[in-house]
């Protein structure tokens, strides 16, 4: 009987064993393989929100199958109170690993708001875009012109959001976790204009003692933070210029007419000013050269032209006359060589550019109606070409 009771025992055993194992399995399978999402989500995640939450909210928008083994694998791999609020893009079929993995250890958030303030030569502008998951393209929601002219940034703004699938507004977008906050410069803008742009937008604190050096700021993205200190950004900035001034200083070609970095910049920033065609940068660097070989003046408008507004905005119309004629330090009409400053914040390309100028004859350069310029090694040829040029000028008055 005794011997009855330990057989039947076993096999009870071995069946609940073998239940559990199976149990298991199945809760290993349904953890890491395949999902139940059918559309990409962006998973907003809250701060101070629990792992409870965000499974319900998970399982009420079909992205897993079962709550309770999400947070059991939540338990079991010790990062039920890791949780990082965001916004995260959940692709089609995402396993409950992947999602674990993606709220906790994967880095920043890869969905939600992407607020940029684009300092442009003519304008300053904060773009709020989002990422539409169904697509997964940016969204553009909002594109307010910024800067002392401009009137202030309307928080109230009605915004259709493609993460919420609601009307929101712009100020919550703005407060929200998952939103990310780029300083974005162009090049050729100047150092007033960057501050002036900094100063304009309240997501950003702190105060700028003084306008940084002319020419000192590379152009590029910079990621910031809500409340991001705009005295350090403008540091970055200007740490990452000279970086790359000094890197390409070492690469020059030799026996250019500029003694100095700080020459080479400045010569860049013409340079900057002169053409937005990047394949041109070297030939137009090379007339500038050539002029400055020869004791030639540079003869540059953006030079006068820096000389009228000092950097503080874009003078809006033709240079006149007399302000050709008038000595400033920046009239490169007037001076012999190089205005005492740059005139701009050239890009890495601009100042490579400038120390590695393309061999040429050419000592004069003008416009020639597509975008670019049209080069000429003497007088007569210029002549023809700016001739050429109001014509196009005039064409297009007519039109």
């Amino acid at each position: 009987m005794a011997r009855a009771i330990a057989s039947n025992a076993l096999t009870i055993g071995i069946v609940v064993l073998l239940a559990l194992a199976s149990v298991v399995a199945w809760g290993r399978s349904e953890y890491a393989g395949t999902g139940p999402l059918e559309e990409a989500i962006c998973l907003q995640v809250p701060s101070g929100a629990s792992m409870t939450s965000v499974s319900t909210d998970l399982a009420a928008r079909g992205a897993i199958s079962n709550p309770t083994i999400f947070r059991i694998g939540a338990d079991y791999t010790e990062r039920a109170d890791q949780l990082k609020a965001g916004s995260y893009l959940l692709p089609v079929g995402v396993s409950m690993e992947h999602i674990l993995d993606a709220v906790t250890v994967s880095g920043p958030p890869s969905c939600g708001t992407d607020v940029n303030l684009q300092i442009g030569v003519n304008v300053a502008r904060m773009i709020v875009r989002e990422l539409d998951p169904a697509n997964q393209e940016q969204i553009e929601l909002a594109r307010v012109d910024v800067g002392a002219d401009a009137a202030p940034i309307d928080d109230g703004m009605l915004l259709e959001s493609a993460i919420a699938g609601e009307t929101v507004t712009l100020g919550s977008l703005m407060e929200s976790p998952s939103t990310r906050y780029r300083v974005t410069l162009a090049e050729g803008v100047t150092s007033w204009q960057v501050v002036a742009a900094l100063k304009s937008v309240e997501f950003l604190s702190g105060e700028i003692a003084e306008v940084p050096a002319e020419g000192y700021l590379a152009p590029d993205s910079y990621e910031t933070t809500r409340g991001g200190d705009r005295t350090a950004i403008l540091a970055r900035m200007e740490e990452k210029q000279r970086a790359i001034l000094s890197e390409l200083w070492q690469v020059r070609e030799p026996g250019l007419p500029v003694e100095t970095p700080e020459e080479a910049l400045t010569l860049a920033s013409i340079v900057e000013k002169e053409t937005g065609v990047a394949g041109e940068r070297e030939l137009v660097s090379s007339v500038f050269v050539n002029r400055l070989e020869k004791g030639m003046r540079l003869q540059t408008d953006p030079t006068v032209i820096y000389g009228i507004t000092e950097g503080k905005g874009v003078l809006g119309r033709g240079l006149r006359r007399s302000e050709l004629d008038r000595a400033t330090p920046y009239n490169t009409y007037v001076i012999q060589g190089l205005p005492p400053t740059p005139i701009a914040n050239p890009g890495r390309n601009a100042i490579f550019a400038a120390l590695n100028p393309s061999e040429s004859d050419y000592l004069f350069f003008v416009a020639d109606g597509t975008g670019g310029h049209a080069f000429a090694t003497t007088l007569r040829e210029h002549n023809l070409n700016v001739k050429k040029w109001r014509e196009i000028e005039a064409q297009r008055a007519n039109q």
